[in-house]
Protein backbone atom coordinates (compact mmCIF):
# COMPACT_ATOMS: atom_id res chain seq x y z
CA UNK A 1 0.00 0.00 0.00
CA UNK A 2 1.37 3.62 -0.86
CA UNK A 3 2.80 5.55 1.85
CA UNK A 4 1.31 8.95 0.50
CA UNK A 5 -1.98 8.05 0.83
CA UNK A 6 -2.17 7.87 3.94
CA UNK A 7 0.09 10.95 4.22
CA UNK A 8 -3.05 12.52 2.31
CA UNK A 9 -4.99 11.32 4.94
CA UNK A 10 -3.46 12.89 7.13
CA UNK A 11 -2.77 16.20 5.91
CA UNK A 12 -6.86 16.84 5.23
CA UNK A 13 -7.74 15.55 8.65
CA UNK A 14 -5.66 17.85 10.42
CA UNK A 15 -6.08 20.70 7.55
CA UNK A 16 -10.04 20.38 8.87
CA UNK A 17 -8.79 20.91 12.24
CA UNK A 18 -7.20 23.92 11.17
CA UNK A 19 -10.27 25.10 9.37
CA UNK A 20 -12.11 24.30 12.36
CA UNK A 21 -9.96 26.95 14.21
CA UNK A 22 -9.74 29.59 11.84
CA UNK A 23 -13.74 29.10 11.69
CA UNK A 24 -13.64 29.64 15.27
CA UNK A 25 -11.89 32.53 15.24
CA UNK A 26 -14.09 34.08 12.62
CA UNK A 27 -17.13 33.06 14.55
CA UNK A 28 -16.09 35.37 17.56
CA UNK A 29 -14.85 38.61 15.38
CA UNK A 30 -17.53 40.37 17.69
CA UNK A 31 -16.92 38.26 21.19
CA UNK A 32 -15.80 40.74 23.83
CA UNK A 33 -12.47 39.85 25.11
CA UNK A 34 -12.06 36.43 22.83
CA UNK A 35 -8.48 35.33 21.88
CA UNK A 36 -7.90 34.03 18.55
CA UNK A 37 -6.08 30.51 18.44
CA UNK A 38 -3.65 29.24 16.04
CA UNK A 39 -2.71 25.63 14.77
CA UNK A 40 0.54 24.61 14.17
CA UNK A 41 1.67 21.49 12.39
CA UNK A 42 4.14 19.05 12.97
CA UNK A 43 5.13 15.93 10.73
CA UNK A 44 4.59 12.58 12.30
CA UNK A 45 7.41 10.40 11.83
CA UNK A 46 9.91 9.29 8.81
CA UNK A 47 10.46 5.96 7.87
CA UNK A 48 14.43 4.99 7.02
CA UNK A 49 15.45 3.64 3.99
CA UNK A 50 18.69 3.96 4.85
CA UNK A 51 20.73 5.36 7.68
CA UNK A 52 23.23 7.94 7.67
CA UNK A 53 26.85 6.53 6.88
CA UNK A 54 29.95 8.46 8.08
CA UNK A 55 32.77 9.43 6.23
CA UNK A 56 35.70 6.80 5.81
CA UNK A 57 39.40 7.41 4.42
CA UNK A 58 38.19 6.57 0.95
CA UNK A 59 34.71 8.13 0.75
CA UNK A 60 32.65 10.75 2.77
CA UNK A 61 30.06 10.24 4.06
CA UNK A 62 26.06 9.57 3.39
CA UNK A 63 23.25 10.62 4.32
CA UNK A 64 19.96 8.94 5.88
CA UNK A 65 17.23 7.63 3.27
CA UNK A 66 14.03 8.62 5.22
CA UNK A 67 9.85 8.95 3.69
CA UNK A 68 7.91 11.40 5.60
CA UNK A 69 4.56 9.40 6.69
CA UNK A 70 2.52 12.26 7.44
CA UNK A 71 1.28 15.37 9.78
CA UNK A 72 -0.68 16.20 12.72
CA UNK A 73 -1.26 19.12 15.07
CA UNK A 74 1.38 20.05 17.14
CA UNK A 75 -0.03 22.70 19.54
CA UNK A 76 -3.49 24.76 18.71
CA UNK A 77 -2.39 27.90 20.70
CA UNK A 78 -4.28 30.82 22.37
CA UNK A 79 -2.67 34.25 21.32
CA UNK A 80 -2.93 36.20 24.34
CA UNK A 81 -2.38 39.56 22.57
CA UNK A 82 -4.18 42.83 23.75
CA UNK A 83 -7.38 43.85 21.72
CA UNK A 84 -8.57 46.88 20.85
CA UNK A 85 -10.89 49.01 23.19
CA UNK A 86 -14.91 49.85 22.22
CA UNK A 87 -15.92 53.12 24.09
CA UNK A 88 -19.41 52.18 25.27
CA UNK A 89 -20.15 54.86 28.19
CA UNK A 90 -21.47 52.15 30.46
CA UNK A 91 -19.98 52.65 33.77
CA UNK A 92 -19.85 48.97 34.86
CA UNK A 93 -18.10 47.79 30.74
CA UNK A 94 -14.19 47.52 32.13
CA UNK A 95 -11.60 46.85 29.78
CA UNK A 96 -8.08 45.58 30.70
CA UNK A 97 -4.93 47.24 29.28
CA UNK A 98 -2.18 44.15 30.04
CA UNK A 99 -1.78 40.57 31.16
CA UNK A 100 -4.32 40.51 33.93
CA UNK A 101 -7.85 38.52 33.90
CA UNK A 102 -11.41 39.18 36.00
CA UNK A 103 -11.51 37.05 38.46
CA UNK A 104 -15.32 35.29 38.87
CA UNK A 105 -16.71 32.72 41.75
CA UNK A 106 -19.36 30.31 40.71
CA UNK A 107 -20.05 28.41 44.45
CA UNK A 108 -16.76 27.16 44.73
CA UNK A 109 -15.57 27.21 41.19
CA UNK A 110 -13.16 30.24 39.97
CA UNK A 111 -13.00 30.72 36.32
CA UNK A 112 -11.11 33.47 35.00
CA UNK A 113 -12.28 35.75 32.20
CA UNK A 114 -11.30 38.97 29.98
CA UNK A 115 -14.83 39.67 29.08
CA UNK A 116 -15.50 42.82 30.94
CA UNK A 117 -19.20 43.35 30.41
CA UNK A 118 -20.64 43.27 33.76
CA UNK A 119 -23.86 44.47 36.15
CA UNK A 120 -24.87 44.80 39.35
CA UNK A 121 -27.75 42.62 40.25
CA UNK A 122 -30.79 43.29 42.91
CA UNK A 123 -28.36 42.20 45.95
CA UNK A 124 -25.70 44.80 44.92
CA UNK A 125 -23.32 42.56 43.82
CA UNK A 126 -21.24 42.91 40.48
CA UNK A 127 -21.69 40.04 38.53
CA UNK A 128 -21.61 38.81 34.78
CA UNK A 129 -24.89 39.48 33.70
CA UNK A 130 -24.99 36.42 31.13
CA UNK A 131 -24.40 33.72 34.14
CA UNK A 132 -24.78 35.27 37.60
CA UNK A 133 -20.73 34.57 38.21
CA UNK A 134 -19.41 37.22 40.93
CA UNK A 135 -16.74 39.21 39.90
CA UNK A 136 -14.37 39.09 42.88
CA UNK A 137 -12.05 42.08 44.47
CA UNK A 138 -10.79 43.62 47.08
CA UNK A 139 -13.45 44.94 49.75
CA UNK A 140 -13.49 47.93 51.91
CA UNK A 141 -13.02 49.16 55.12
CA UNK A 142 -14.22 52.15 57.24
CA UNK A 143 -11.20 53.06 59.83
CA UNK A 144 -12.07 54.50 63.31
CA UNK A 145 -11.52 58.41 62.32
CA UNK A 146 -13.82 58.02 59.19
CA UNK A 147 -11.42 57.49 56.46
CA UNK A 148 -12.09 54.62 54.71
CA UNK A 149 -9.09 52.51 53.01
CA UNK A 150 -8.91 49.48 50.87
CA UNK A 151 -8.82 45.81 52.50
CA UNK A 152 -5.80 44.26 50.41
CA UNK A 153 -5.10 42.11 53.88
CA UNK A 154 -8.10 40.53 53.78
CA UNK A 155 -8.77 38.18 50.59
CA UNK A 156 -11.11 38.01 47.74
CA UNK A 157 -14.68 39.43 48.23
CA UNK A 158 -17.87 39.69 46.39
CA UNK A 159 -17.86 43.13 45.25
CA UNK A 160 -20.80 44.80 46.40
CA UNK A 161 -22.17 48.43 45.08
CA UNK A 162 -25.18 49.04 47.35
CA UNK A 163 -27.18 51.79 44.96
CA UNK A 164 -29.99 53.47 47.36
CA UNK A 165 -27.53 52.43 50.86
CA UNK A 166 -27.57 54.80 53.22
CA UNK A 167 -24.47 56.83 54.30
CA UNK A 168 -24.72 57.76 57.91
CA UNK A 169 -24.58 61.37 59.55
CA UNK A 170 -21.16 62.86 60.47
CA UNK A 171 -20.48 65.43 63.30
CA UNK A 172 -18.14 68.02 62.18
CA UNK A 173 -14.94 67.59 64.01
CA UNK A 174 -12.74 70.44 62.29
CA UNK A 175 -13.11 73.31 60.30
CA UNK A 176 -9.92 74.90 58.34
CA UNK A 177 -9.80 78.63 57.65
CA UNK A 178 -7.79 80.70 55.24
CA UNK A 179 -8.70 83.64 55.40
CA UNK A 180 -6.69 87.33 55.33
CA UNK A 181 -7.71 90.05 57.48
CA UNK A 182 -6.61 93.34 56.12
CA UNK A 183 -3.98 95.13 58.01
CA UNK A 184 -5.78 98.33 57.45
CA UNK A 185 -9.24 97.40 58.94
CA UNK A 186 -10.41 99.90 61.36
CA UNK A 187 -10.33 99.76 64.76
CA UNK A 188 -13.98 99.91 66.28
CA UNK A 189 -14.00 102.78 69.04
CA UNK A 190 -15.84 102.49 72.10
CA UNK A 191 -18.55 104.47 71.06
CA UNK A 192 -18.41 103.24 67.80
CA UNK A 193 -21.96 103.17 65.42
CA UNK A 194 -23.63 100.00 63.96
CA UNK A 195 -21.41 101.06 60.47
CA UNK A 196 -18.29 101.44 62.27
CA UNK A 197 -18.23 98.11 63.73
CA UNK A 198 -19.39 96.14 60.57
CA UNK A 199 -16.35 98.14 59.26
CA UNK A 200 -13.92 96.93 61.84
CA UNK A 201 -15.39 93.42 61.68
CA UNK A 202 -13.88 90.01 59.63
CA UNK A 203 -16.66 87.45 59.63
CA UNK A 204 -16.19 83.90 58.50
CA UNK A 205 -19.37 81.78 58.23
CA UNK A 206 -19.92 78.00 57.42
CA UNK A 207 -22.08 75.20 57.96
CA UNK A 208 -21.40 72.55 60.39
CA UNK A 209 -23.41 69.13 61.22
CA UNK A 210 -24.13 67.82 64.47
CA UNK A 211 -23.97 63.65 65.13
CA UNK A 212 -27.80 63.77 63.43
CA UNK A 213 -26.91 65.64 60.32
CA UNK A 214 -28.29 68.77 61.60
CA UNK A 215 -26.92 71.75 60.93
CA UNK A 216 -25.60 74.65 62.75
CA UNK A 217 -24.65 78.27 61.67
CA UNK A 218 -20.58 78.92 62.92
CA UNK A 219 -19.40 82.40 62.63
CA UNK A 220 -15.99 83.28 63.30
CA UNK A 221 -16.08 87.21 63.97
CA UNK A 222 -12.46 89.14 64.20
CA UNK A 223 -11.62 92.98 65.03
CA UNK A 224 -8.35 94.16 65.88
CA UNK A 225 -7.61 93.81 69.58
CA UNK A 226 -7.31 97.02 72.26
CA UNK A 227 -5.76 97.57 75.05
CA UNK A 228 -6.94 99.25 78.12
CA UNK A 229 -6.61 102.96 76.96
CA UNK A 230 -8.44 101.99 73.89
CA UNK A 231 -5.42 101.90 71.44
CA UNK A 232 -4.95 98.94 69.05
CA UNK A 233 -2.43 96.45 70.08
CA UNK A 234 -0.51 95.78 66.97
CA UNK A 235 -0.84 92.51 64.96
CA UNK A 236 -3.71 91.45 67.80
CA UNK A 237 -7.12 90.09 66.60
CA UNK A 238 -9.90 88.78 69.17
CA UNK A 239 -12.30 86.03 67.29
CA UNK A 240 -15.56 85.82 68.95
CA UNK A 241 -17.76 82.37 67.93
CA UNK A 242 -21.30 82.50 67.37
CA UNK A 243 -23.60 79.98 66.27
CA UNK A 244 -27.46 79.54 65.19
CA UNK A 245 -29.03 76.97 64.67
CA UNK A 246 -31.62 75.67 61.72
CA UNK A 247 -34.28 78.23 63.36
CA UNK A 248 -32.04 80.84 63.09
CA UNK A 249 -31.64 80.43 67.52
CA UNK A 250 -28.48 81.46 68.95
CA UNK A 251 -26.49 78.32 70.74
CA UNK A 252 -26.15 79.45 74.09
CA UNK A 253 -22.80 78.21 76.73
CA UNK A 254 -20.27 77.78 73.91
CA UNK A 255 -16.74 77.10 75.42
CA UNK A 256 -13.58 78.05 73.41
CA UNK A 257 -10.47 77.67 74.40
CA UNK A 258 -6.90 76.22 72.75
CA UNK A 259 -7.41 73.55 75.03
CA UNK A 260 -10.45 72.14 74.97
CA UNK A 261 -10.26 70.28 78.38
CA UNK A 262 -9.67 73.58 80.14
CA UNK A 263 -12.47 76.09 78.05
CA UNK A 264 -14.92 77.53 79.94
CA UNK A 265 -18.57 77.76 79.64
CA UNK A 266 -19.44 81.00 78.62
CA UNK A 267 -16.23 81.59 77.15
CA UNK A 268 -16.73 82.19 73.44
CA UNK A 269 -13.69 84.61 72.23
CA UNK A 270 -9.87 84.07 71.75
CA UNK A 271 -6.88 85.78 70.75
CA UNK A 272 -4.57 85.83 67.47
CA UNK A 273 -1.66 87.32 66.98
CA UNK A 274 0.73 87.96 63.76
CA UNK A 275 4.42 88.79 62.96
CA UNK A 276 5.40 91.97 60.92
CA UNK A 277 5.18 89.48 57.63
CA UNK A 278 1.60 88.90 57.71
CA UNK A 279 1.73 85.57 59.12
CA UNK A 280 -0.15 84.03 62.11
CA UNK A 281 2.24 83.07 64.96
CA UNK A 282 0.32 82.76 68.10
CA UNK A 283 -2.89 81.59 69.44
CA UNK A 284 -4.17 82.16 73.49
CA UNK A 285 -7.14 82.61 75.53
CA UNK A 286 -8.66 85.63 76.19
CA UNK A 287 -7.70 84.94 80.15
CA UNK A 288 -4.10 84.02 79.10
CA UNK A 289 -1.04 87.04 78.96
CA UNK A 290 0.81 87.54 75.49
CA UNK A 291 3.34 84.35 75.25
CA UNK A 292 0.98 81.88 76.47
CA UNK A 293 -1.68 79.35 74.58
CA UNK A 294 0.11 77.79 71.25
CA UNK A 295 2.31 78.94 68.70
CA UNK A 296 5.85 78.65 70.50
CA UNK A 297 7.42 76.65 67.58
CA UNK A 298 7.47 77.08 63.96
CA UNK A 299 5.68 75.29 62.11
CA UNK A 300 3.43 74.40 64.94
CA UNK A 301 -0.74 74.23 64.62
CA UNK A 302 -2.66 76.64 65.70
CA UNK A 303 -6.19 75.08 66.36
CA UNK A 304 -9.05 76.40 68.74
CA UNK A 305 -11.41 73.81 70.62
CA UNK A 306 -15.18 75.09 70.30
CA UNK A 307 -17.84 73.03 72.36
CA UNK A 308 -21.56 73.04 72.76
CA UNK A 309 -24.22 70.86 73.28
CA UNK A 310 -27.58 70.29 71.08
CA UNK A 311 -30.47 68.46 72.38
CA UNK A 312 -30.92 65.29 71.06
CA UNK A 313 -27.54 65.02 69.79
CA UNK A 314 -23.96 63.92 70.80
CA UNK A 315 -22.09 67.21 72.42
CA UNK A 316 -20.51 69.09 70.01
CA UNK A 317 -16.68 70.01 69.57
CA UNK A 318 -14.58 71.45 66.79
CA UNK A 319 -11.62 72.34 66.52
CA UNK A 320 -10.87 75.17 64.24
CA UNK A 321 -7.75 74.97 61.97
CA UNK A 322 -6.25 78.89 61.90
CA UNK A 323 -3.01 77.43 60.00
CA UNK A 324 0.58 77.04 61.29
CA UNK A 325 3.01 79.35 63.32
CA UNK A 326 4.86 81.42 60.96
CA UNK A 327 3.59 79.87 57.92
CA UNK A 328 0.88 80.90 55.47
CA UNK A 329 -1.10 78.39 55.05
CA UNK A 330 -4.10 79.41 57.48
CA UNK A 331 -5.27 82.83 58.14
CA UNK A 332 -2.79 85.57 57.76
CA UNK A 333 -2.66 89.91 58.25
CA UNK A 334 -1.90 91.44 55.08
CA UNK A 335 -2.81 95.06 53.79
CA UNK A 336 -4.78 93.11 50.65
CA UNK A 337 -8.62 93.29 50.62
CA UNK A 338 -10.10 90.91 53.44
CA UNK A 339 -11.22 87.51 51.96
CA UNK A 340 -13.49 84.89 54.94
CA UNK A 341 -12.58 81.83 53.66
CA UNK A 342 -13.42 78.72 55.51
CA UNK A 343 -12.53 75.94 53.31
CA UNK A 344 -13.40 72.72 54.59
CA UNK A 345 -15.00 70.72 57.56
CA UNK A 346 -15.75 67.24 57.99
CA UNK A 347 -19.54 66.94 58.90
CA UNK A 348 -22.28 65.84 56.56
CA UNK A 349 -26.05 65.01 56.73
CA UNK A 350 -27.76 61.47 55.77
CA UNK A 351 -27.13 60.54 52.18
CA UNK A 352 -28.04 58.05 49.75
CA UNK A 353 -25.38 56.26 47.07
CA UNK A 354 -26.63 57.70 44.22
CA UNK A 355 -24.32 56.21 41.78
CA UNK A 356 -20.41 55.20 41.46
CA UNK A 357 -17.63 54.98 39.03
CA UNK A 358 -14.17 53.11 38.23
CA UNK A 359 -10.78 54.70 37.90
CA UNK A 360 -8.08 53.27 36.51
CA UNK A 361 -6.84 51.19 39.16
CA UNK A 362 -10.20 48.94 39.83
CA UNK A 363 -11.30 51.67 42.85
CA UNK A 364 -14.62 51.63 42.92
CA UNK A 365 -15.95 54.70 44.28
CA UNK A 366 -19.44 55.54 45.09
CA UNK A 367 -21.24 59.10 44.91
CA UNK A 368 -23.98 59.94 47.80
CA UNK A 369 -26.41 62.44 47.27
CA UNK A 370 -24.70 64.54 50.34
CA UNK A 371 -21.95 65.08 48.69
CA UNK A 372 -19.82 62.87 49.99
CA UNK A 373 -17.95 59.82 47.82
CA UNK A 374 -16.24 56.50 49.50
CA UNK A 375 -14.28 53.74 48.28
CA UNK A 376 -17.09 50.48 47.97
CA UNK A 377 -14.23 48.13 46.45
CA UNK A 378 -11.70 47.29 44.24
CA UNK A 379 -11.29 45.01 41.68
CA UNK A 380 -8.47 42.05 41.72
CA UNK A 381 -6.45 40.87 38.58
CA UNK A 382 -5.51 37.73 38.13
CA UNK A 383 -1.92 36.80 35.90
CA UNK A 384 -0.66 33.53 35.27
CA UNK A 385 3.33 32.39 34.09
CA UNK A 386 1.82 30.34 31.23
CA UNK A 387 -1.39 32.70 30.64
CA UNK A 388 -1.11 29.97 27.18
CA UNK A 389 -1.93 27.09 29.45
CA UNK A 390 -4.83 27.93 30.58
CA UNK A 391 -8.18 26.36 29.68
CA UNK A 392 -10.80 27.10 27.77
CA UNK A 393 -14.47 26.94 29.85
CA UNK A 394 -16.79 28.05 27.31
CA UNK A 395 -18.98 30.98 28.23
CA UNK A 396 -15.27 32.92 27.67
CA UNK A 397 -14.07 31.49 30.72
CA UNK A 398 -10.59 30.12 31.05
CA UNK A 399 -9.96 27.80 34.16
CA UNK A 400 -6.39 26.96 35.59
CA UNK A 401 -4.18 23.89 34.71
CA UNK A 402 -1.25 22.23 35.27
CA UNK A 403 0.69 23.92 32.56
CA UNK A 404 -0.61 27.83 33.78
CA UNK A 405 1.05 27.94 37.25
CA UNK A 406 -1.43 28.89 39.68
CA UNK A 407 -3.28 32.63 39.48
CA UNK A 408 -0.97 35.86 40.95
CA UNK A 409 -3.82 38.13 42.31
CA UNK A 410 -2.58 41.79 42.47
CA UNK A 411 -5.27 44.92 42.25
CA UNK A 412 -4.82 46.80 38.45
CA UNK A 413 -1.51 48.99 38.35
CA UNK A 414 0.62 46.31 39.91
CA UNK A 415 3.40 44.23 39.23
CA UNK A 416 2.40 43.04 35.24
CA UNK A 417 -1.69 42.70 35.94
CA UNK A 418 -2.22 45.80 33.92
CA UNK A 419 -4.70 48.91 34.01
CA UNK A 420 -8.57 48.55 33.67
CA UNK A 421 -10.59 51.19 31.64
CA UNK A 422 -14.21 51.49 32.74
CA UNK A 423 -16.67 52.58 29.87
CA UNK A 424 -15.08 50.88 27.63
CA UNK A 425 -15.26 46.45 26.61
CA UNK A 426 -11.91 44.70 24.56
CA UNK A 427 -12.49 43.82 21.34
CA UNK A 428 -11.74 40.02 20.19
CA UNK A 429 -7.95 39.93 18.91
CA UNK A 430 -8.83 38.31 15.42
CA UNK A 431 -7.67 39.84 12.89
CA UNK A 432 -10.09 39.21 9.64
CA UNK A 433 -7.31 39.74 6.58
CA UNK A 434 -4.83 37.22 8.68
CA UNK A 435 -8.30 34.80 9.26
CA UNK A 436 -9.32 34.98 5.39
CA UNK A 437 -5.53 34.25 4.49
CA UNK A 438 -5.22 31.91 6.28
CA UNK A 439 -8.45 30.18 5.32
CA UNK A 440 -7.36 30.17 1.76
CA UNK A 441 -3.99 28.73 2.19
CA UNK A 442 -5.87 25.87 4.43
CA UNK A 443 -8.06 25.62 1.48
CA UNK A 444 -5.10 25.19 -1.06
CA UNK A 445 -3.46 22.66 1.58
CA UNK A 446 -6.55 20.63 2.01
CA UNK A 447 -7.06 20.47 -1.92
CA UNK A 448 -3.42 19.66 -2.58
CA UNK A 449 -3.45 16.89 -0.01
CA UNK A 450 -6.89 15.69 -1.53
CA UNK A 451 -4.78 15.66 -5.14
CA UNK A 452 -2.18 13.78 -3.20
CA UNK A 453 -4.79 10.44 -2.70
CA UNK A 454 -6.36 10.78 -5.68
CA UNK A 455 -3.42 10.23 -7.76
CA UNK A 456 -2.02 7.67 -5.40
CA UNK A 457 -5.65 6.01 -6.29
CA UNK A 458 -4.51 6.74 -9.75
CA UNK A 459 -1.01 4.81 -9.46
CA UNK A 460 -2.80 1.92 -7.64
CA UNK A 461 -5.13 1.72 -10.71
CA UNK A 462 -2.34 1.00 -13.24
CA UNK A 463 -0.38 -1.30 -11.35
CA UNK A 464 -4.15 -3.58 -10.82
CA UNK A 465 -4.21 -2.76 -14.53
CA UNK A 466 -0.68 -4.46 -15.17
CA UNK A 467 -2.70 -8.16 -14.94
CA UNK A 468 -5.11 -7.41 -17.49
Amino acid sequence: MMRSLYSGVSGLQNHQTRMDVVGNNIGNVNTYGFKKGRANFQDILSQTLTGAARPTEEIGGVNPKQVGLGMTIAAIDTLHTQGALQTTGVNTDVAILGEGFFIQNAGNSTFYSRNGALSVDANGLLVNPANGFKVQGFASKENPDGTVTINKQGGLADIIIPVGAKDAAKATSIIKYQSNMNSLTPVIAANASETDMMKGTVVTTINAYDSRGNVQELNLSFRKNLDQAGAAIPNEWVATVAITDKQGRQIEGLKAGVDAATAQAGNAQFIMTFDTKGAVMAVRDMNQAAGQGKGTGAGESLEVSVGYNVAGSEPMNIRLSLGSSGRYDGVTQFAAPTSTKAYYQDGRNMGYLEGFKIDDSGVITGSYSNGTSKALGQLALATFTNAGGLEKSGESYYVETNNSGMAMVDAPGERVAGKVKAGALEMSNVDLSEEFTSMIVTQRGFQANSRTISTSDEMLRELINLKR
